[in-house]
C-alpha cells in the first residue's frame, strides 16, 4: 500500500513540475496547460500552485520529470553514454533550445563548481552561446577553459559564437582562446596558423580536456559552416556527396560517426573530438539535428548528451 502511495505521489509530482515547466519556462496560459493536459483550468492552476509550494520553481523546474528521466535511462543504455539529461518539450509553446536552456546552464553551473580542477573544452555556436548566457555567475576559478576551435571568422571579425569568454565571465576560471580562424584556406596557411606559439599551447592543452562540452552541427542546406561562412556552397555539396551527416567544432563526419577525409577536414585548425581519454558531453536537440545526433552517437563521439523530450523520442524510435 505504501509503495503504491509512493507511487501516486511522485505521479502528482510529475503533473505538478510538467504544468510549472509550461507555465514558466514555455509561457503558456494556465487554459492552454489544461488543454495539453486534459485537465480542467482549476486543475491546471492546482497543479502549478503545488509546484510554487513544494518549492519546485526557482526560475528552474527542480523536479524531474519521471517520464524524461526513463527516456535518459534508455539513451545511456543503448548508446553506451554516461549521462543523459532530457529536458520536457514546450510542445507548441516554444522551440527546443528555449526548452535545453535551463537544463543544460543548471547542470553545467553544478559541474563548475566541483573542486578537483578540470581541464574543459569547449566548443562553439549558437547553443552554447545561449546556455552560456543563461547561467548564474559562481566561482570555477580551480578548472581551467581551452577553445577547441579558432575565434576569428571569415571576413577576419571576431566569431559572434565563439564562447569561452562568455564561460570564463560565468565561472572565472583561466581560460584559453584559439585566436585564429576557424578554418585555413590552404596547407600553408593552416601551418602557419598551427606553428603560432599561442595556438600550440591551446591545442596542446586542448588534447589533455577532461572534459569536453560541445554542440552539433548539421549538414542540410542551413549548416552551420555554410551559414556562418567558413564553407562555400561548393564544398558543401561536396561533403554531402562524401556522406557528411553532421559537424562537431568544424570537423565533419559521415552517418556512421566516421570524420570524413576531405580537403575541409583538413583545413579546420582545431582539434578533433574525442580529442582525450576524457568525456564529451554535446548540447542539442531540435528536429535538424537528428541525423548529425544519431551519427554521433553510433561513432562514439560523444559520452554525455542534453536534449529535449522530443529530440529523445527521435533518437530512441530508431
Amino acid at each position: 500500500m505504501a509503495a503504491g502511495n509512493g507511487d501516486e505521489d511522485r505521479g502528482r509530482k510529475d503533473d505538478a513540475a510538467r504544468a510549472a515547466w509550461l507555465y514558466y519556462v514555455g509561457g503558456m496560459r494556465q487554459d492552454r496547460i489544461a488543454e495539453e493536459l486534459g485537465i480542467s483550468r482549476q486543475g491546471a492552476q492546482r497543479l502549478v500552485a503545488r509546484a510554487a509550494q513544494e518549492g519546485m520553481i526557482r526560475v528552474r523546474i527542480e523536479h524531474p520529470i519521471a517520464a524524461c528521466q526513463q527516456m535518459g535511462r534508455e539513451l545511456c543504455q543503448r548508446h553506451g553514454l554516461e549521462m543523459a539529461r532530457i529536458a520536457p518539450s514546450l510542445r507548441g509553446a516554444g522551440d527546443w533550445l528555449k526548452a535545453i536552456t535551463p537544463l543544460a546552464a543548471g547542470y553545467l553551473e553544478s559541474f563548475f563548481t566541483r573542486e578537483a580542477p578540470q581541464v574543459v573544452g569547449l566548443g562553439t555556436g549558437r547553443t552554447l552561446k545561449a546556455v552560456a548566457d543563461e547561467m548564474q555567475a559562481l566561482d570555477g576559478s580551480a578548472h581551467k577553459l581551452v577553445s577547441l576551435i579558432g575565434n576569428v571568422a571569415p571576413d577576419g571579425s571576431a566569431s559572434f559564437y565563439e564562447v569561452v569568454m562568455r564561460f570564463a565571465d560565468r565561472t572565472k576560471a583561466a581560460h584559453y582562446p584559439m585566436s585564429v580562424p576557424v578554418m585555413a584556406r590552404d596547407e600553408e596557411e593552416l601551418a602557419l596558423y598551427q606553428s603560432l606559439p599561442h595556438v600550440r599551447s591551446a591545442r596542446a592543452l586542448a588534447e589533455t580536456a577532461d572534459t569536453v562540452i560541445v554542440g552539433i552541427g548539421q549538414m542540410a542546406d542551413d549548416a552551420p559552416l555554410f551559414v556562418d561562412g567558413f564553407i562555400t556552397c561548393d564544398e558543401l555539396e561536396s561533403l554531402r556527396a562524401a556522406g557528411a551527416a553532421g559537424e562537431i567544432c568544424g570537423h565533419v563526419f559521415d552517418g556512421q560517426g566516421r570524420y570524413l577525409d576531405h580537403a575541409v577536414n583538413r583545413m579546420m585548425v582545431g582539434v578533433q573530438v574525442p580529442v582525450s581519454a576524457g568525456k564529451t558531453l554535446c548540447i542539442a536537440g531540435g528536429p535538424t539535428k537528428i541525423t548529425a545526433l544519431r551519427a554521433a552517437l553510433k561513432g562514439g563521439l560523444i559520452t554525455g548528451l542534453i536534449t529535449d523530450e522530443d529530440t529523445a523520442e527521435a533518437l530512441l524510435a530508431d
